[in-house]
C-alpha cells in the first residue's frame, strides 16, 4: 500500500498544530511493522537530503502565480502535487491548502481521498476580513473536497460534530474519529532553569505560559485582559509568533506594552521556539494556558501535559476530551456573547493554580500519566491505517 500525504506544513516549516500532527503521524506510519509506504508532498519548495523531515517532495508556488492571491497560489501548488501523485494507492490531505491536491488526484488517478480535519473554514469567519476573495476560495475548496472525500478523519469527537454541522450533506458514516497525539519522549519534563532564564523569564517566579500563533482563534486578547486580574506576584509568558496579519500582531504588541506598563513579570517571546528551548519553558511553568475561542483539539494541551504541566483551557471543541477538568487541569466556559465572564474565569482558574503549586504539580503528573496511556502516536498510526484499509476495501 503506497500512501501519498499532501500537506502545506512540513519540517523545517512547521508553525501550527496541523504541521506537528503530520510530522509525527508520518514518522509513526513509517515506523509501523509492515506499514504502508509513505510519500510526502509539501509546500515550500524542494527539500534537500539532510533537511529535517526528509524524505519529502516540496513544491514552490508556480512562477506564473508569484503575484497572485495566496489562495490561488495554494491551488496552483495543489495542481502540481496532484499530477505527481500518479502511482499511489490513496491520497491523504491535511488542511484546505492541500485538500484540492487530494481531490484532483482522486479524480485524475482514480484513487481514494482521505482528509484529516484539523480546522474548518466556516468556523473561522474572521478570515473573510483578512483574506477577502481568498477566503471565499478556501471555503469553496474545503467544502468541495470534504463532500467528495472517501473518508474524513476528525481529530476529536467535538471536531466530528463540527464537521457534520458545517457540512450536513456529508454522510456521517464517512466521518471517523482518530485522535491527535503527542510524542511523549520529545515532550517530557526537562528542568532547565538556565534555558528558561536565557529567554528572559525568571524561573524562580511562578508563571503562566501561552504558546501558539497570533490568530483570533487562539484567544490571546482574552488572556491579556484576564492578566489584568491576576495577583501582582504572578508572571505571564507569551511565546507567540507567526501572526496571521500585521494588524493582529500590532494589536497584541500594543496590549502587551500596556500590560507591561502596569505590572512586571510579563514577557513576550515573539518566536516559535525550537523544541530544546520550548520544552524547558513549558516544564518550568506552573500553569499552561489555552484560551482558544475555537479548537478542534489543541495539540498544545497534550504537549503541556506531556511536560507534566497543569493546563487551564477554554471548554471549546475537542479540548474537554484532552483536559480532564479537575484532574489534569481546569476548564473555563467560553461564551462569545460574554467575553468578560470568560476573561474573569480565566483569571480565577489561573490564579487558583499559581497560588497552589502543589495542586498544579499533581495535575501535571496526572496529565503526563494520561498522555502515556491514551495519546501515543503508534496507536494513532495504526488507527489511521485501519481507515486506509477500510476505504480501499470499499473501492475494491
Amino acid at each position: 500500500m503506497r500512501i501519498g500525504i499532501v500537506t502545506r506544513e512540513w519540517p523545517p516549516d512547521v508553525y501550527g498544530g496541523a504541521g506537528v500532527h503530520v510530522e509525527h503521524l508520518v514518522a509513526a506510519l513509517r515506523a509501523l511493522p509492515d506499514g504502508p509506504d509513505i510519500d510526502v508532498h509539501c509546500f515550500g519548495g524542494p527539500r534537500a537530503p539532510g533537511t529535517a523531515g526528509y524524505p519529502a517532495t516540496g513544491y514552490a508556488v508556480p512562477a506564473a502565480l508569484a503575484d497572485a492571491n495566496g489562495a490561488l497560489q495554494a491551488v496552483g501548488v495543489d495542481v502540481e502535487m496532484a499530477a505527481a501523485l500518479a502511482g499511489t494507492d490513496l491520497v491523504h490531505s491535511h488542511t484546505w491548502y492541500a485538500n484540492t491536491a487530494g481531490l484532483l488526484a482522486g479524480l485524475v488517478h482514480g484513487i481514494p481521498h482521505v482528509i484529516t480535519a484539523h480546522s474548518l473554514e466556516p468556523r473561522r469567519p474572521w478570515k473573510a476580513d483578512q483574506l477577502g476573495g481568498g477566503y471565499r476560495l478556501s471555503s469553496w475548496a474545503e467544502r468541495t473536497a470534504y463532500l467528495a472525500a472517501d473518508a474524513v478523519i476528525a481529530v476529536s469527537n467535538g471536531m466530528r460534530t463540527d464537521v457534520l454541522d458545517a457540512y450536513p450533506d456529508l454522510d456521517p458514516a464517512r466521518v471517523r474519529v482518530v485522535g491527535n497525539g503527542v510524542d511523549a519522549e520529545a515532550y517530557r519534563p526537562v528542568d532547565d532553569p538556565d534555558t528558561v532564564r536565557s529567554l528572559g523569564v525568571d524561573p524562580d517566579r511562578p508563571y503562566a505560559l501561552f504558546v501558539g500563533r497570533i490568530t483570533r482563534q487562539k484567544g490571546v486578547p482574552h488572556l491579556l485582559k484576564a492578566a489584568e486580574q491576576l495577583p501582582p506576584e504572578a508572571g505571564l509568558v507569551l511565546c507567540a509568533g507567526a501572526a496571521d496579519t500585521p494588524n493582529e500582531r500590532q494589536q497584541v504588541a500594543d496590549a502587551v506594552e500596556a500590560l507591561q506598563a502596569r505590572r512586571d513579570g510579563v514577557v513576550w517571546i515573539e518566536a516559535m521556539l525550537p523544541r530544546q528551548q520550548l520544552v524547558p519553558l513549558i516544564t518550568g511553568a506552573t500553569v499552561f494556558v489555552v484560551p482558544s475561542v475555537y479548537e478542534p483539539l489543541g495539540i498544545v494541551n497534550l504537549e503541556a501535559a506531556a511536560c507534566r504541566t497543569a493546563v487551564v483551557a477554554s471548554d471549546v471543541g475537542g479540548i474537554p476530551e484532552v483536559v480532564d477538568d479537575g484532574r489534569t487541569g481546569l476548564l473555563v466556559h467560553y461564551d462569545a456573547d460574554d467575553p468578560e465572564a470568560f476573561e474573569s474565569g480565566l483569571a480565577a482558574r489561573i490564579g487558583e493554580l499559581l497560588a497552589d503549586p502543589a495542586r498544579a504539580a499533581a495535575m501535571g503528573a496526572a496529565g503526563r500519566e494520561r498522555v502515556l496511556a491514551e495519546f501515543g502516536w503508534a496507536a494513532i498510526a495504526r488507527q489511521t491505517v485501519d481507515v486506509y484499509r477500510a476505504v480501499l476495501d470499499a473501492r475494491a
